[in-house]
């Protein structure tokens, strides 16, 4: 009893350090990888090829096919992914999360040579524990604290399979050991336990090692082993098939493929494993070695990539088939949650919306410009519908952006955060701006009114400016471009004395009687939009060109501009006023 209990223990402990070193190698990665990964599988078109080799490069990385699928239902769920262009990501991921199996099966290699026991795990983790250590601590850039999580959370995983394999060293000697070992010669039986097992503790590669330590142990057959590899397969769609409560369509039809081609998979080989006990094949019966296993969970998922690769649009079919179509459904997800724990891919995904917010800010502005000459009651209405969709986008990317603040970001991601945490604000305004000068234009148009000759040549002065300036503004800010956004404070400059010069010239008019007060309210309510406009680009522009500081400070940093004239700004201003000189 003591025996089993000993044994019970160091199984759980190791498993739980395998885990936990899973865990902190994963997060080390995502953490080095940026946004890297939410820009790649944007890239990603309907080619499987490339698909393919993303899903098992990016697996390779995480070391998690399980969050790699969940990675996909929360980009496909946000739009941002089609359903049809997962099926190459999610095979080339079966694949990839192959890659443990192979190195856990480093530790069944024989001893006795000296390079052969370099090779082993045991015997490089300490080294890298302790290289990852030192990394931690005297490591000043952010990648080389990220490195030493890697490293150590590696040494971890390392140490939780080697708990794992002592724990079964002395199983063959229990007296249930033999039942244990008749129950798995039944394959479907093995299967199911499998399948059970990984669906609980959630990680195929789990299982896996556990494999492996018993077939370092001895006494397990490739025929015992088979199923419980198959079974791994299936039970790791358990975090997939959670992941997807709530998801649209689309997204539940990517747990559907992922489910399907491990079930598809595990029934054709379990089908070949039968036709060759039929055959009386003896590499069945024989013991399996670690590397044995590796060998089966490789060849397991790359036959079923061969075979299902064909037959894709038919499987695409039948997830459609399982997943119909519901013609009320509208539900859309503006950020998913499925992806918050990978803080690099959240924040890329936010800085892509907070791209397309921009976008609408000034796609608003620009067309309420253009009523003031050419009034239309549809683009007034767009103009509305607009203004409300960036108060959206605001209100659920800022509350988004602050959670994500909490979570242990980089100080990079850290300034990321804060740069689109101030601009969504200024990119709210613009659009408020544009709904004025649109409502502007609906008056002027319900009174039948309009700007004399004089005024208007003014007015395209400015106007030009502002539409100039707006589309720098967005530009910069979508692309990160420092340079392009470093041309917006001179225009600014000279936006603000247009301004001064246009309301000196409207009040000439007004005491010349050549302007009616009720113009001169209007000339001068779009003058001050146009102006607030450009503080905001201004202030957007700022924190774009902060990026590589360490603090975003946007007055300061104007002050900093404006008394060093350098010669860049003064000759960009000097540009600009000639450019739009009335």
């Amino acid at each position: 009893m003591t025996q089993i209990l000993t044994m019970t223990a160091m199984l759980l402990g190791g498993l739980a350090f395998f885990l936990y070193g899973m865990n902190a190698m994963s997060g080390g990665l995502e953490q080095m990888s940026g946004g890297g990964l939410e820009k790649a599988m944007n890239k990603v078109t309907s080619n499987d090829f490339f698909g393919f080799f993303l899903g098992a490069g990016i697996t390779v990385a995480i070391q998690s096919s399980s969050a790699f699928t969940v990675m996909l239902v929360g980009l496909v769920n946000s739009g941002i992914l089609e359903f049809g262009n997962t099926f190459g990501m999610i095979m080339g991921s079966n694949v990839g999360t192959t890659l443990t199996a192979w190195l856990l099966s480093l530790a069944g290699i024989g001893e006795g040579n000296f390079f052969i026991t370099l090779l082993q795990p045991m015997t490089f983790a300490p080294i890298l524990a302790f290289i990852g250590i030192i990394l931690r601590m005297v490591g000043k850039s952010e990648k080389k604290q990220h490195l030493g999580i890697i490293f150590i959370g590696f040494a971890i995983l390392m140490f939780g399979m080697e708990l794992m394999s002592d724990s079964m060293k002395s199983v063959r000697t229990l007296d249930g050991f033999d039942t244990f070992l008749a129950t798995l010669k039944s394959p479907i039986i093995a299967l199911l336990i499998s399948t059970v097992f990984t669906g609980v503790i959630q990680s195929s590669a789990a299982t896996i090692g556990i494999v492996q330590a018993l077939a370092l142990a001895g006494g397990i057959t490739w025929e015992m082993a088979i199923p419980l590899v198959l079974g791994a397969n299936i039970g790791t769609c358990v975090t997939a098939l959670i992941s997807a409560v709530g998801t649209n369509k689309n997204a539940k039809r990517v747990v559907v493929m992922h489910f399907s081609v491990n079930v598809f998979g595990s029934l054709l080989c379990m089908i070949i494993m039968y036709i060759m006990r039929g055959f009386g094949i003896t590499l069945l019966a024989a013991e399996i070695t670690m590397i044995g296993v590796a060998i089966v969970h490789t060849m397991f998922n790359a036959v079923t990539t061969v075979v299902l690769l064909p037959i894709k649009k038919w499987l695409i079919k039948f997830c459609e088939f399982v997943v119909p179509h519901k013609e009320e459904e509208t539900h859309t997800v503006f950020l998913d949650e499925r992806i918050f724990a990978n803080s690099p891919l959240a924040i890329a995904e936010c800085h892509r919306l907070a791209g397309e917010m921009a976008i609408h800010a000034r796609d608003s502005l620009l067309k309420a410009i253009n009523l003031i000459s050419q009034y239309d009651e549809k683009t007034m209405e767009y103009i509305r519908e607009t203004e409300t969709l960036t108060d959206k986008y605001e209100d659920r990317l800022g509350t988004y952006l602050v959670r994500l603040s909490n979570n242990d970001l980089s100080e990079n991601n850290s300034h990321a955060v804060a740069r689109m945490l101030h601009s969504i604000g200024d990119l709210e305004r613009i659009s408020d701006h544009a709904l004025n000068v649109a409502e502007l234009a609906a008056e002027m148009h319900q009174k039948g009114i309009k700007f004399s000759d004089d005024a208007l040549k003014e007015l395209a002065v400015i106007t030009e400016a502002v539409s100039e300036i707006i589309g720098m503004t967005v530009e910069s800010f979508v692309n990160d471009d420092a340079v392009l956004s470093s041309r917006v404070e001179p225009l600014e400059q000279v936006i603000d004395g247009l301004k001064e010069q246009l309301r000196a010239m409207h009040i000439s008019r007004l005491q010349n009687n050549e302007c009616t007060i009720e113009l001169g309210f209007i000339f001068t309510d779009l003058l001050t939009n146009y102006e607030r406009v450009s503080d905001h680009c201004s202030n957007i522009a700022v924190y774009t060109m902060q990026l590589p500081t360490d603090m975003l400070d946007a007055h300061k940093y104007l002050n900093k501009i404006k008394t060093s004239a350098t010669g860049e700004f003064v000759d960009n201003y000097n540009m600009y006023s000639e450019k739009y000189r009335l």
